[in-house]
């Protein structure tokens, strides 16, 4: 199965939303903190926030009718409910920066899935601009160490690199069920899908459900609208790149959280944190230079 072929202009167009993708899901793990429930819960309530509007859109006028989610979005919903239970555990136990660096992890997973499933051969620049992010993205994770708030940071930093795979995972069915589906179809099925998931594992580990304050709901609300027009964005792109250089491109998002997390909650990063922050960004340009081909 060949990787999606676009014109230049397309392409730039897909990776202008990717980049606006990647910012906005870098405001989530702020909103997680601030959503005064449980990690699941907090999944739980993003995913219930964002199904009407993608109903909405996914309905569209003058139809009624949604359809039997196919095979690739119910895995899609399988994996992203996976994706941030580890995710949001990650982000309580360790700090902000950790937890949305380590995840990005993901390139080098979705990079050799895509060569054996859809046959996109990665360039040679593409693999060095890869190296630099992912170098960049270990570093910055190493210079945080003594700086990391949290009661288990080690637990915290095991879930962040868990999420990878289920990240990775994501990525590869939605990038399969975008092939056939509308952007909006995909993502509304993915959340009716992992939302009971996600729900069931906040009840298993006895969380709090419901946000405890105004503040908490404004938050989760906030993440249901990141996750329609951050990660809605981004799996629009999917559609019109190959899943490397999509996987590569979302490196900025760790970026964007740690500056957040730095303006709200005080998390300061150290200068081995900003260089490696700095290398992430140059690998991500690197890369874009050498989108994988389709043998």
């Amino acid at each position: 199965m060949g990787g999606p072929a676009v014109r230049r202009d397309d392409a730039r167009l897909a990776i202008s939303a990717l980049v606006f993708g990647a910012l906005v899901i870098g405001t989530t793990p702020i909103l997680v903190r601030l959503a005064a429930c449980g990690p699941a819960a907090a999944g739980f309530w993003r995913l219930i926030f964002a199904a009407p509007l993608l109903a909405i859109l996914a309905i569209g006028p003058g139809s009624s009718r949604l359809g039997a989610p196919s095979r690739a979005m119910v895995l899609a919903g399988v994996a992203f409910a996976l994706d941030l239970l580890c995710w949001h555990y990650g982000i309580r136990y360790t700090s902000v920066a950790n937890a949305t660096v380590l995840p990005n992890l993901t390139p080098v997973l979705v990079t050799l899935a895509a060569w054996l499933a859809f046959r996109e051969r990665p360039r040679p620049i593409f693999i060095i601009g890869m190296a630099i992010a992912i170098g960049g993205a270990v570093v910055m994770a190493a210079g945080g160490v003594e700086t990391r708030p949290g009661p288990l940071p080690h637990l915290g930093d095991a879930l962040s690199a868990s999420t990878a795979v289920w990240y990775g995972l994501y990525f590869l069915a939605v990038r399969v069920a975008r092939q056939a589906h509308a952007t909006s179809r995909v993502m509304l099925w993915s959340c009716l899908v992992g939302a009971p998931l996600l729900l069931v594992a906040a009840l298993v580990l006895r969380e709090a459900i419901l946000p405890a304050t105004a503040l908490g709901w404004a938050a989760v609300a906030g993440l249901g609208l990141a996750h329609v027009f951050g990660q809605g964005s981004i799996a629009w792109a999917l559609g019109r790149l190959p899943a490397a250089t999509a996987s590569v491109t979302v490196l900025v998002q760790p970026v964007a959280a740690a500056a957040l997390a730095y303006a709200v909650f005080g998390e300061q990063l150290t200068w081995l944190q900003t260089l490696g922050g700095a290398f992430a960004l140059v690998g991500v340009v690197v890369a874009q230079r050498g989108q994988p081909r389709v043998d």
